[in-house]
């Protein structure tokens, strides 16, 4: 007979609904779904869906995509990791009040 370790629980009792990694697979998975959406992608991935492995860590799955989908993506990418190395003048918001 199999004795239960001490702090684990029985797989027949545990919930993916309990655990941290569910809830940061949901939360990214989110995230990344409005970024798809403000981009026009949200018909281009649709086997987005947060998942957990055996052990209970947390995974996003992007599924498959198709080519174009994937160079557009690149795209973006691309576009902002430029835009983030390009310097930003400086406006209004960006001083502190009095100067």
């Amino acid at each position: 007979m199999h004795e239960e370790s001490p702090g684990r629980l029985d797989a027949a009792r545990w919930s993916p609904l309990g655990s941290d990694g569910w809830y940061a697979a949901r939360d990214a998975t989110t995230a990344l779904r409005d970024a798809l959406i403000s981009a026009g992608m949200e018909h281009d991935f649709p086997y987005l869906r947060a998942d957990l492995n055996a052990f209970g860590h947390g995974l996003v799955e992007l599924g498959r995509v198709s080519p174009a989908t994937a160079e557009h993506l690149a795209e973006l990418l691309r576009l902002a990791l430029s835009s983030a190395a390009a310097p930003r003048p400086a406006t209004e918001t960006d001083r502190e009040p009095g100067e």
